[in-house]
């Protein structure tokens, strides 16, 4: 995990009935009076190279911030009982491979997470050795694939054979906004499960309008005053109306605010808070979207219930409400992708469909440090072993579980092989409740239940994406320096659109005219089913107007590990539409290997 260290004392790290660390492992526990590791947390590092510590940081490989804790027991904590936030989401919380030791290299504090200390986790993470490598981060906007860490020293991993499974962005739902997107790193987007948290408000005329925000604050029905921020403006600040309606920081004038809830048209009430409100109602996010816990009672009714209720407030004299402790519901609807999680296409290679899958981000209940607010405020001064929170940077450790699930039956397999396997099991999900459809989603919502058994894989080896890096137009000098490959980029080998003819376990066209689309793609699978078995092509959802041919389509194996290749051809229009979306499934009668087809219009 490479993160912002671990709370090592939390249960879900707890090394009853682990014997010794594998023969194998070369890690350490980097000294700290205050930090131990055991035989669950066999491995841990911290990094803060050339600049001061921050007052308050810890310096050793504990986590004061919450987030690595969080993402390291989803991806391999214990089975504990009776875990919670103040009651919500009561259960067992349990990592994706609670039998799965962990090693954690601290790289993010209270200034950020540096390049050059990610890097140089990912150097002692690889030497030590690790099987698959976590990595909850990524910048807010794209960049060319060796201008980031990440990257970089994902494919130093996976010239050793190491699996990089990182998360796609939060900076979702504009398009072309996913962050880790390059073909040797897994990229995962975010969905949300089928529990959600209801946050009902009271008016003082007993309607009642249900928000969203994990709420553990119980006001016991009390009535508070009501007031409208756009109503309540700092001005001797400086501020008006206009910027006091959004609760920004300092805008609210603490005489008019203190002791009663607040109506704000911003994302989070700080504003409100602090200005000595008992609680915020906002109203300028979609019920339907997600929100962490908030240092004080909160709800977000959205912009239908909060015109509702600023209605109310303008037409009482005395308007009131209370906000209550969350109750638990079902969403029907789930798994769908939130807005927050980033979304395709690819912005560096369009015709490489990222990202890859999608797995559970919203709302997921985890270990947290006791010294860390709940809400990320330093006013909160709850104390929580376990937490609530949302991001792609939660998605991302489901699916480092189910990669480690998989690298457990199959521990020769290539980095490549056990990302395929992932994204060809995925359960495909509804464009109709995400209609950006592969670009929010992926290959749908991983599986790991089916992901060790895929039948067929598309591998790839360091050799396959140094030539389709040569392909993107990459010096041989750059390469070498940057991936430690020795290969050079021959001027005489004809690479290409190999974007296309890379052996990716999906297929994304691209095109300038959706009128005239054509594209070849050129693929090899590698049985890893049955000995004898025989796959027949079904090309399922084509569009009319869009024929997509396979050649051949049947691929007849006789022994395990056998590889045979194929040729997809896509051809015609897509008319007036931005994508349409397809799948090519191999099926043999035991095993169902499905890839998503994506052709787009790009102007």
């Amino acid at each position: 995990m490479i993160d912002s260290g671990v709370w090592p004392e939390s249960a879900s790290f707890s090394d009853a009935r682990f014997g010794p660390p594998p023969k194998k492992w070369k890690g350490t526990c980097q000294g700290s009076s205050n930090f131990t590791c055991n035989n669950k947390i066999i491995g841990a590092r911290y990094y803060h190279n050339g600049r001061p510590f921050v007052e308050g940081d810890i310096k050793s490989s504990r986590d004061s911030n919450g987030h690595g804790t969080h993402t390291a027991s989803t991806a391999a904590g214990n089975l504990v009982s009776k875990a919670s936030l103040f009651g919500l989401g009561s259960g067992t919380a349990r990592g994706g491979v609670p039998s799965a030791r962990i090693a954690v290299y601290k790289v993010c504090w209270s200034d950020g997470c540096s390049y050059d200390d990610i890097l140089a986790a990912f150097d002692d993470a690889i030497a030590d050795g690790v099987d698959i490598l976590s990595v909850s981060l990524g910048p807010t906007s794209p960049d060319d694939y060796f201008r980031r860490p990440v990257t970089i020293g994902a494919f130093h991993a996976l010239r050793k054979e190491i699996l990089t499974s990182t998360s796609a962005g939060n900076e979702g739902p504009v398009l072309k906004t996913v962050t880790n997107f390059a073909p040797w790193c897994l990229s995962v987007a975010a969905t949300t499960v089928d529990r959600k948290f209801v946050t009902k408000v009271q008016l003082g005329n007993q309607k009642i309008y249900e928000g969203i925000v994990p709420n553990t604050f119980d006001l016991k029905g009390k009535l508070y005053p009501l007031i409208f921020s756009g109503d309540a403006p700092n001005r001797t600040a400086g501020y008006d109306e206009s910027i006091s309606m959004t609760c920004e920081q300092g805008s609210l004038d603490h005489n008019l605010v203190k002791g009663k809830i607040v109506l704000c048209d911003g994302k989070n009430g700080d504003g409100a808070y602090s200005a000595g409100a008992v609680g915020v109602i906002l109203q300028g996010r979609s019920v339907a979207d997600v929100l962490d816990p908030l240092p004080r009672p909160a709800s977000c009714v959205g912009l239908d219930g909060g015109s509702s209720i600023y209605y109310y407030i303008n037409s009482t004299r005395n308007p009131t409400a209370t906000i209550f402790k969350s109750t638990e519901g079902i969403d029907t609807l789930s798994p769908y992708v939130p807005s927050f999680s980033s979304r395709g296409p690819n912005p560096v290679t369009p015709n490489i469909l990222k990202p890859d899958i999608a797995a559970p981000g919203a709302s997921i209940l985890a270990a947290w440090p006791p010294i860390a607010p709940p809400s990320d405020d330093p006013r909160d001064d709850r104390v929580a072993s376990y937490n609530v929170i949302s991001g792609t940077s939660m998605a991302c450790p489901h699916a480092t579980g189910v990669a480690a699930y998989v690298k457990s039956f199959h521990p020769n397999w290539s980095p490549a092989a056990i990302q395929s396997a992932l994204i060809t099991t995925a359960k495909p999900l509804s464009p109709d409740l995400n209609p950006e459809a592969e670009f929010a989603y992926g290959a749908g919502q991983i599986d790991p239940v089916r992901a060790p058994y895929p039948g067929l894989v598309y591998d790839a080896t360091e050799l396959d994406y140094i030539e389709f890096l040569c392909a993107q137009g990459y010096s041989t000098k750059l390469l070498q320096s940057i991936t430690g490959h020795k290969s050079s980029c021959s001027s005489k080998t004809n690479y290409g659109a190999l974007s296309d003819h890379l052996n990716y376990p999906s297929f994304a066209l691209s095109s300038s005219n959706p009128n005239s689309i054509s594209g070849v793609f050129n693929r090899t699978a590698t049985n890893v089913g049955s000995k004898r078995s025989t796959y027949k092509a079904k090309v399922i959802g084509a569009t009319k107007g869009l024929e997509i041919k396979v050649n051949p389509s049947i691929l007849s194996f006789s022994s395990l590990g056998q590889k045979l290749s194929f040729q997809v051809t896509v051809k015609g229009s897509i008319h007036h539409k931005s994508s349409v979306s397809a799948s090519l499934v191999w099926d043999d009668g035991t095993f169902q290997v499905r890839s998503p087809i994506v052709v787009y219009a790009i102007y």
